[in-house]
Order: structure tokens, then sequence, then C-alpha cells
């Protein structure tokens, strides 16, 4: 393998080497030092004989003359095995669990290969989370991208942990697995959900990335992607179920742009690369199902909304890519819900896909139509009130608006340690319809209203 001695400059994480031959884009290579040590770097740029290549580490230290550089062949790979469940990884797929090292059933690209539209199977399998504004309101289907829109401050980590725990498929025969990969978090956080996830025991069905906020850009990039390619190998070539969790988006396209600015790119809307919407999609498409294969890929990236902002780049372009979002909301937050999730402008594009006999019960999608049009008449009324007072209501409307209270405080607020069953789940929905009079339960048929709806003592 030839070596370089011709490393011209030095700019920050970035290092141009001249007089190369054969080297090409995204390829992985290796510097050596005076001392000996040796850092990894990759490719970013080639033109001509010239290549830009960026480190994974910091480059204090380096000095040109001295140093060495050898391109190795091939893009930045991951070693995958069946014996990654149970384990923490750093963001470059090293375990820091203080196990030993994987033993590697194969390598595999990080970069992957987005689905052949044509090879995949429709999502269209129920998968439990045990929190009830996701599986009775936005079901969550297997082969789904559903993101959590959250803010700054807001507990989308306790909400993220909550789901990695509970999920599970209803069909007892299926493998399931998380796949939790937390990107340019804090120390405290990656404490946090190691801690979670042994607690309970989940960790042993979990392969745990942790990139923290004080690692370099660039492994901040390969996070993602790395946790991806555990997922595809665990449903594609060990038949698995497997639900990817990514926390959170904002810092990886953080991450991209500082990147980005490095390389001296044009930036596009707010600074962010141009190709922010081709980057993230790399990311998302990577989910589904394949046809003739029994395996699955279920994402869930979460990501915060700088400023709350529902129009920044990063959530914009991450609601076109996916099927629906779940959105937290800082008034629920400060009113003490647990999750605080704002039922109404939450969606879930697949959602009646997933459910009705055989998948959930028959009775999920009236109740569902139904909890949404009383919620939402609940809060109309609400509003009335604080414009108008409580005598301009009509008795129709006061019992909407003390739907609405009940709602949030039963249904939405169940705190992040409560696991409801699907069932569970459906009877409380139809607790809370039972505060309606049955006249104006319209969205639910009658003969199915005479065998749920509870009867008043």
């Amino acid at each position: 393998m030839k070596e370089y001695r011709t490393i011209h400059e030095v700019s920050g994480p970035l290092m141009v080497v001249e007089q190369v031959e054969g080297v090409t884009y995204d390829e992985l290579a290796e510097i050596q030092l005076n001392d000996g040590t040796v850092r990894r770097c990759k490719v970013l740029e080639v033109n001509g004989d010239r290549a830009v290549v960026q480190l994974f580490d910091s480059s204090a230290g380096i000095n040109l003359r001295d140093s060495k550089i050898r391109f190795l062949g091939h893009p930045l790979q991951m070693g995958v095995s069946g014996d990654m469940l149970g384990r923490v990884f750093n963001g470059m797929g090293q375990p820091i669990d203080g196990g030993p090292e994987l033993l590697a059933e194969k390598y595999m690209d990080i970069n992957g290969l987005p689905m052949n539209p044509a090879a995949r199977d429709y999502p269209n399998e129920f998968i439990q989370t045990g929190v009830s504004t996701i599986d009775g309101l936005n079901t969550l289907v297997r082969g789904q991208k559903l993101p959590i829109f959250s803010g700054s401050g807001l507990p989308h980590a306790n909400l993220a942990a909550q789901i990695a725990r509970q999920a599970r498929v209803l069909d007892d025969t299926s493998n399931f697995a998380v796949v939790f990969a937390a990107i340019g978090i804090t120390f405290e956080e990656s404490e946090f959900f190691v801690r979670e996830f042994k607690r309970t025991g989940a960790i042993d069905r979990t392969v745990l990335f942790t990139n923290l906020a004080n690692d370099p850009a660039v492994e901040r990039i390969a996070t993602p992607r790395m946790a991806l390619t555990a997922a595809e190998y665990l449903a594609f070539e060990k038949e698995m179920q497997v639900l990817v969790i990514m926390t959170d988006i904002t810092n990886y396209a953080e991450a991209l742009r500082e990147v980005s600015a490095a390389k001296k790119e044009v930036p596009g809307r707010r600074g962010y690369p141009g190709y922010l919407y081709t980057d993230l999609a790399s990311l998302y498409e990577r989910a589904g199902r394949r046809l003739g294969c029994k395996g699955s890929i279920t994402m869930i990236p979460i990501l915060t909304m700088p400023e709350d902002d529902k129009t920044h780049p990063i959530p914009d372009l991450t609601g076109y890519i996916t099927e629906g979002q779940i959105i937290l909301s800082r008034d629920l937050y400060r009113k003490n819900i647990q999750p605080p999730v704002d039922v109404l402008p939450s969606l879930s594009r697949l959602k009646d896909k997933g459910v009705g006999e055989g998948k959930t019960r028959e009775d999920h999608a009236p109740t569902m139509n139904q909890l949404f049009a009383a919620y939402a008449s609940g809060k109309e009324a609400k509003e009335l009130m604080t414009i108008l007072g409580e005598a301009a209501l009509s008795p129709i409307d006061l019992i909407y608006a003390k739907f609405a209270d009940e709602f949030e405080k039963r249904y939405v607020n169940q705190g992040f340690e409560e696991n409801r069953s699907i069932q569970q789940t459906l009877d409380l929905g139809w607790e809370l319809l039972s505060m309606i009079p049955r006249s104006e339960l319209k969205r639910i048929k009658p003969e199915m209203l005479d065998k749920y709806l509870p009867k008043k003592g």
C-alpha cells in the first residue's frame, strides 16, 4: 500500500495531500505521525492529484514534514455480528463498555444503499410503543419513519428511552431489537441512556451508539450511518424487527454545516449546505421492509426544533421525507403533562394501515377519530371560555371542555414509566368517551357503541 509524504497543508480538521494516485471520494486513510501514533481520516474531495482529507481526531501535534499518509482503498466500514446486541459503542463503532472487541462476521460499508423502491414492501403491521398518544392516535407501523419534533429543554430523551424500553411487535414469534444512536449529546445524557437500558434489562436487545458533543464533527456524521449499518445487518441478514431511534438529528445537521463551511461550500438556507435534503434522505430512506424478507427497519428520528420553529430547515425537510411527525408541546410540559405530546398537530400518515381487526382491535379507527374530534371541540370550547367566560358556553361546550381536561390528565399524561398495552389504551379511550352524550358520538357505528361504550350505572 503506497505511502505519501506529500501533506501540503493543515487547516483545522482538514488536510491537503498532493501528488496522489487512484484516490477516490469518501475513501478511508491513516496518517502516521513521527512518534508512531496513527490517526484516521477520510477523503472529502479529490481534484486531479490533490486530495482534501478530514481527520476523525484533532490535528494537534501533526508535523507535515515527518508525517506520512496511506489510503486504504475502501470507505469507512463497520464490523458486524449478532454479538452486537447488549453492547455500547462510540460513534465510530468501537466498543466502550469495557467488554471484549467484537469478532466481526463481516465488514459492511457504513454508507449502505437506499432501498430500491420496487423492492420495498408496504408498511402495514402495528408496533406497540406502550405510549397511548402514539399507539392510540398516531400509530407506528413496522417499516415506517416517524420523527419526534421536540424543543430544547423538553423531555424527548425520556420519551426516546421509554419507547426503546417498551416497544415490541405483538406476534411473539418475531425477534425484536432496538438500535439506539445518540448523536452529539452530553456525557450526562449518554450515562442516562446507558443506565436506563441496564436498569430495565432492555440493554440485552439493544445496540447503543453514543457520540459525545466534544467528539469531532466528522464522527458525528458517521454515527447514524454506523447505527443504520448495524440495523440493516440485524434486519436483513438476521431477520429481526429492528427499531432505530436517533437523537438528535439537529446535532447531526449542525456537524454537516460545520464540515461544509470547512470545505468552503456555498451555503444554503440558514447556512446549512444545499444538499441537506439529499443527505437526510440518504439516512431516512434506509428504513423500510423488503419484499421476501422477514426483517424490517422502523425509524424514529428525534430532532429539537431551534426556537420551536417548525419551518426551520431541519424539521421542514424531515417532514417531507418521513411519514408524519409526533410533536412535543411546551404548553403541556408547563402543565406538567408527561410525555407532553401535542395530539392535534401530530400525525402518522400510515396509521390506518396498522390498525383494525387482526392488528389491534376492530374499534381502533373509529375511536381514534372520535377522540381527535372531541379533543379538538374541547380545546375550542376552552379558548371560547378564556375570551367570553364560562357563562357564554352551552351545556355541550362545557362537557367538551371538561373532556379536554380529563383527556390531557389521563390519556396524554401517563408518565415515563407506565407501559400501556393497546387494549388498555383503547379501553381508556372508551372510558373518556363515556363522558360525552351518546348522541354526539357520530363517528362510531351504533353496534360498536353498544359493544364497547361503558354503561353508566
